[in-house]
């Protein structure tokens, strides 16, 4: 069977003084909203028989044009949420990487705990769980999983032997492949596919 980990599309950003202390939960911004079409008319006419989304508004969000494209349903999985799904705050990654903030430092050592996530243990063994879980129940189906970026990360990273947690940057709604059989063999087959965000398949 084969997995399509698709990670959601670009989320508002949310500060700890907005988030009012709680852990939050951000919706797509405007941008986003388009990304998640995009990915929906790039997938189109893909086999899809599956979809399951984290409970996490980003994801289900992205989910929803996927899922109304294919006339399917999203499945929503809770073990599938983020490592940092209690944090009471929302800055994209890619803003910490570039202000230098020590969150990013913290992130690629692993050391979520520091920002009230889990520990990179925890969270591999409990996503890798979920995916063999989605193998069994859909043999020989295509499952479209969209989900969070260390997800991704943790998942393939598990396949091939990839000790360090967040190892590349999926890109907003990219595609990850992997193809799983009943005997326990994993393959990834792309990593990081995004030609929906520049081009169409749609003929000219």
């Amino acid at each position: 069977m084969d997995l399509l980990l698709v990670r959601h599309a670009e989320p508002v950003r949310i500060t700890a003084e907005e988030g009012g202390g709680g852990p939050v939960d951000p919706v797509l911004t405007e941008r986003g909203v388009d990304q998640a079409h995009r990915l929906a008319r790039w997938l189109a006419r893909e086999p899809i028989d599956h979809i399951v989304s984290s409970p996490l508004a980003r994801a289900h969000q992205t989910a929803a044009p996927l899922a109304a494209l294919h006339g399917l349903d999203v499945e929503i999985i809770d073990g599938l949420r983020e490592y940092d799904s209690e944090a009471d705050s929302y800055i994209p990654v890619e803003e910490l990487k570039a202000a230098k903030d020590p969150r990013w430092d913290a992130m690629v050592r692993g050391d979520w705990q520091s920002f009230g996530g889990e520990s990179p243990e925890q969270f591999r063994a409990r996503i890798v769980a979920h995916m063999n879980e989605l193998v069994d129940a859909h043999r020989g189906r295509t499952v479209a999983v969209v989900c969070h970026g260390g997800v991704v990360n943790t998942y393939l990273g598990s396949i091939l032997a990839i000790a360090q947690p967040l190892w590349f940057d999926p890109i907003y709604t990219s595609i990850s492949r992997v193809r799983a059989n009943s005997g326990g063999i994993r393959s990834v087959a792309s990593v990081n596919e995004a030609g929906h965000l520049v081009g169409s398949r749609d003929p000219e």
